[in-house]
Formats: structure tokens, sequence, C-alpha cells
């Protein structure tokens, strides 16, 4: 691993557009606000038919009724229509401070935003009534939203003379995320598995683990230096590209149906995550919750990394499978619970409130931990796992519902200490 470097606190960013007038909602303030008020809705939104669809596999009630299979709508909702919103929330936010660039106008968003919200809503409609030319229509207007938005990020991310590794991955894997879209607009449309699977894999691997990646790399190192005394912050690049590389391995034997064979990269990435979050001092961490819910959710990429190696050594050798187990680490382990520290600090921070957890605020952070830990048991215990399907998506409700009425309001006022954004 490279030698450990020293990260300075930043210092004091320039000033944000002013606040828009009567003519903009403060809603658009600041790129991050819509889109995260948009991503909390979804994360609320999706689970709600999972839910039911759990409850009914667990015969409390009768089931919806889906036009695809139900796990493929869940895996398209969760990593395409919950997570990119703050993504892009963020990325927009932050990624012109990392290049030194002015702040990006709220209202910049708001076209990509609307677009993003309105296919999902469409896509929505198109399986409330099984109309594949809605669904198909949706995904493409989301796969516009998701070009203007990269349209937005790209001279940020390119910017001639500035730092290239950590945004123009970000802008990479937010390339491929418009690849997987493709490709389940073609699913859409003609219906063709290998699309689908396709998508998922693009999804997983490509756009969602290399986008968290790269900002956990980024910003967990900063945001200790920030909050712990005498703290030596450690961010080799050389460990960043082997979780990327991992990661394309992984994605790319995936979309071939080959997954299996990944169990090499996928303990090297196991190994990387691990000495990341020991060297970021993760037991430190506890001195401040809310860094402490950062280094939490990044544990559990080394979890997920191990857990998938040891998946493809079993199936390679014939002994059996951990199911799904690998996947919902990642997703709702590291993806969950690493926007949920992430959204919550970036949204107090600008919205010029303390950078404290409050009670409640951890208290979620552990209940997500818990609905990830119910999640991966539930593979890895077949006879238990409809009880522990429904148990884990109704903890996902009982944490989302309280986090986004927790935090929704703040997106809706101005700066509480009176500066704009």
């Amino acid at each position: 691993m490279d030698k450990p470097i020293r990260l300075q606190p930043r210092p004091t960013e320039p000033a944000s557009p002013p606040p828009v007038g009567p003519a903009g909602p403060i809603l658009f303030a600041a790129p991050h606000r819509a889109m995260f008020l948009a991503g909390m809705v979804q994360a609320v939104l999706v689970f709600l038919p999972w839910t039911w669809e759990m409850l009914a596999r667990s015969g409390v009630v009768a089931g919806p009724v889906w036009p695809w299979p139900p796990g493929w709508v869940h895996g398209l909702w969760a990593v395409y229509g919950i997570f990119p919103f703050f993504v892009f929330g963020f990325l927009l936010t932050a990624m012109p401070r990392w290049q030194g660039l002015p702040d990006t106008p709220g209202t910049a968003a708001r076209p990509a935003w609307l677009l993003l919200c309105g296919g999902w809503l469409l896509f929505d409609g198109g399986l409330l009534f099984d109309l594949s030319s809605l669904r198909a229509g949706g995904l493409l207007l989301v796969l516009a939203g998701w070009m203007l938005a990269l349209r937005r990020l790209y001279p940020v991310a390119f910017k001639p003379g500035a730092a290239r590794l950590h945004p123009v991955s970000a802008w990479a894997a937010l390339a491929a995320g418009a690849a997987g879209l493709l490709a389940w607009t073609g699913f859409a449309l003609s219906g063709e598995a290998a699309f689908a699977r396709a998508g998922i894999a693009v999804g997983l691997w490509w756009l969602l683990a290399p986008l968290f990646m790269v900002v956990s790399h980024r910003m967990i190192p900063f945001f200790s230096a920030s909050a712990l005394p005498h703290y030596e912050a450690v961010r080799p690049d050389s460990a960043l590209v082997i979780l990327l590389a991992a990661s394309l391995i992984h994605g790319t034997l995936a979309a071939a149906d080959h997954a299996a064979w990944a169990w090499p990269s996928d303990l090297a990435g196991a190994m990387t995550a691990f000495w990341l979050s020991a060297r970021w001092q993760l037991r430190r961490s506890f001195a401040v919750p809310l860094l402490a819910m950062l280094h939490l959710g990044f544990l559990w990429l080394g979890v997920a990394w191990l857990l998938g190696g040891v998946n493809g050594l079993l199936q390679v050798s014939g002994l059996g499978t951990l199911g799904l187990a690998p996947q919902h680490a990642l997703t709702v382990g590291f993806f969950a619970s690493m926007s949920l520290a992430m959204v919550s600090r970036v949204s107090l921070g600008h919205a010029g409130r303390p950078l404290v957890a409050d009670a409640l605020t951890w208290r979620l952070a552990l209940g997500l931990h818990a609905v990830a830990g119910l999640r991966v048991v539930a593979d890895l215990l077949p006879g238990s796992q409809t009880l522990l399907l429904t148990l884990s998506s109704i903890g996902w409700l009982a944490v989302c519902v309280p986090w986004a009425i927790r935090l929704m309001p703040v997106y809706l006022q101005r700066r509480a200490d009176g500066r704009p954004g």
C-alpha cells in the first residue's frame, strides 16, 4: 500500500449562489435538496409493495400482481431508483469542491430531477396497469434525466489540470449506469431475460459499488481528519484501484453468468476493504457518532467482498451457495447504511446545523445495520427465509420513514445559519 498522507481540513468554501427568490422554490436552492428528498421518498415507496409481497409470501395477505418477476422489479427500483438520487445530489454538491470550482446552482439540477422523477412515476404506472410501453417510456425518461446530470458533471470531472481518480471514476460509474438503464429498457421492450441480468450486474458492480467506494475513499479520511484530533489520514490511491478492479471483474463475470469465478478478486477486495477500515481507525470514530456511522457503513464492504469470495469458492467447488447474502451485504449493508450516514451529514452541514447525530439518527443507523444483518442471515438460513425477509422489509420501513420525516423538512427550509444554499 502507498505511504500514509496527512490531510489538512479544507479551508472554508466559497459561498453558494444566492438563494432563489419566489420564482424558484427553496427546494432548488442547492442541488442536494431536491435529489435527497426524492431519494427518501423512493426509499419508502419502493419498499411498500415489496413489504406487501413479503407479507403475501408469509400468508398474511393476498399478494400483488407483478408483470415482471418481483425480485427483478425490486432490484431495478433499489439499484436505479433509490440510491442514484442520493449519488447525484451528493456529486452535484461535492464534486465541484473536489475540483476547486464554484458550487453548482441548485436550479441546474432541476431539469434532470424532473425527468428522473417523471420517469419513475411513468414506469410505476406501467407496472400498475401492465403496459410495457409505459414501462419502457418511463425508463427512457429516467435515462434522459441521467444523461443531463452526466452532462452537467462532465466538465467538472474532466477539468484540465485537476485531480482525476475520484471524479473521473465516479463519472465513469454513472456512465456505466446509463448503459444499465439501456439494458433494462431492452428488457422492457423485448422480454429477453439476458437484458435484465445485465442491467442488474451493471447496476451493482459497475455503477453503485464503484460510486460508493470512490466517495468513501475520498470522504471518510477527510471527515475523520476534521473530527478527530491528531488523526493521521490514510488514503492510498492503490487501495481504491484494487477495489475498483475487483468490482469491474465481478460485474463482467456476473453479466456473463459466471460470478462464482470472481472469488479471487472478491477476496482481494475484502482484504483491501478491511485494511482500509483498520487504517481509518474505526474504533476511534465512535467518539463522534455521526462519523462512526460512516465507518460502520464502510465495514460492510469488507463483509460483502468476503461473503462473495466464500460464495464463489463454495460454488466452483460444488459445495453449496450462500444465495444472495453477498449482494445484500453490499446493498443493504454498504449502500444503504452509507447513504443514511452521508446524506445525514451533508444535509445537516448544508443546512447550517450542528454536525451532530441526535439520538434518533444514531438509533436509526443502528437499526439499519440490524436490518442488513437480518437480510443477510435470511439467505444463510433457508428454513427461516420468508420470516426473516418479511422482518427485514418491515424493518427497512421502520428506519426509512422516521429518517425521512426527520430530514425532509430541512430541504424545504432556508439554512439555519442564514447563508445561501
